[in-house]
């Protein structure tokens, strides 16, 4: 029964694959690029990679989805005007994904033998962090600098974001296509929503340090709910200047950085934990970086600003 599933579950993710690639209007192909994110966190989950379809429904489906969205949206006026590729480069295309794809498999399946991992070493060293969940001591213990350097990142992202803006609405709002129909889906969905999501992303950041969950995919959730508000017209977005929010964006990476530093100092190296301390710090931490990934990745959302500051 198991094998049947898993078999109609890939063939059907072929098949949304594919109609994400033919279908000729971008919002059709946005949608049905949302649903094969859905069924692509099933896939995961059936993996046993439960960390990894959370954050394939709350980035792959939810924050991205609502970024393509947003730019099917705005681009629908103008779409019929544009040339669609021709026959030939369509087919060169395909040959060329086609050819990506055997070459990757033919790679998984040339490998022979037991493949080389460092789990076992990972489970044996996760007892002296205090967590239980190895995605987490992967994250914050064996591989802490990169995960503080994604988060740098996506800071930088949004400033390379905000940078596109011309001069004259520098400092202002971001110019987020808002839904008008007061009396809609949207709006209600708006105003019950968030209350359950914030909920969620709380739980979700919270058991991360034992179960799987985190500081991103509660911040994804938090991101999805803040832009459904502010799409559906309930909150403006805000202007890109207001402090409270800049700082909102950098305390979790702030204290990360500060914990990584009083490392150095308490327990001999930059990003290492005291003893006894490692779990409390690392929570703390998720818990700041949630609140930061979700007003970025909302921001991100958002766009540049398209709307001159107030005066």
């Amino acid at each position: 029964m198991q094998i049947a599933f898993d078999i109609a579950l890939v063939v059907l993710l072929l098949a949304i694959a594919g109609w994400t690639i033919v279908a000729r209007e971008a919002f059709s192909a946005v949608v049905v690029f949302m649903v094969f994110g859905l069924l692509l966190s099933l896939a995961w989950v059936r993996l046993a990679a439960v960390d990894v379809a959370l954050t394939e429904a709350a980035i792959g489906s939810g924050v991205t989805g609502m970024l393509l969205l947003n730019a099917a949206a705005i681009l629908r006026p103008v779409e019929a005007s544009y040339a669609r590729p021709s026959v030939s480069l369509r087919i060169i295309a395909g040959v060329f994904a086609a050819a990506v794809a055997g070459t990757l498999g033919g790679l998984v399946i040339m490998f022979k033998g037991e493949p080389v991992s460092l789990a076992p070493l990972v489970l044996d060293h996760l007892p002296a962090s205090g967590l239980d969940n190895p995605v987490a001591g992967v994250l914050f213990v064996f591989r802490s600098l990169d995960t503080l350097l994604e988060k740098v990142v996506l800071v930088l992202a949004l400033i390379g974001v905000w940078s596109l803006a011309p001069d004259k609405f520098w400092g202002g709002a971001p110019g987020l296509r808002v839904f008008g129909e007061r009396q809609s889906i949207l709006v209600f969905l708006a105003q019950t929503l968030p209350p359950i999501g914030i909920i969620v992303a709380v739980y979700m950041t919270w058991v991360g340090a034992s179960e799987p969950g985190g500081a991103f995919q509660g911040g994804a959730i938090l991101a999805a709910m803040w832009i459904l508000v502010m799409v559906a017209g309930l909150r403006n977005v805000p202007p890109i200047s207001s402090q409270t929010m800049r700082l909102a964006m950098m305390v979790g990476p702030l204290c990360f950085l500060v914990i990584g530093l009083a490392g150095i100092v308490l327990a001999g190296s930059f990003l290492a934990y005291p003893a006894g301390l490692a779990k409390p710090l690392i929570v703390v931490i998720e818990i700041t970086l949630a609140l930061s990934i979700g007003i970025t990745l909302g921001l991100l959302a958002a766009g540049a600003p398209a709307k001159a500051p107030a005066s």
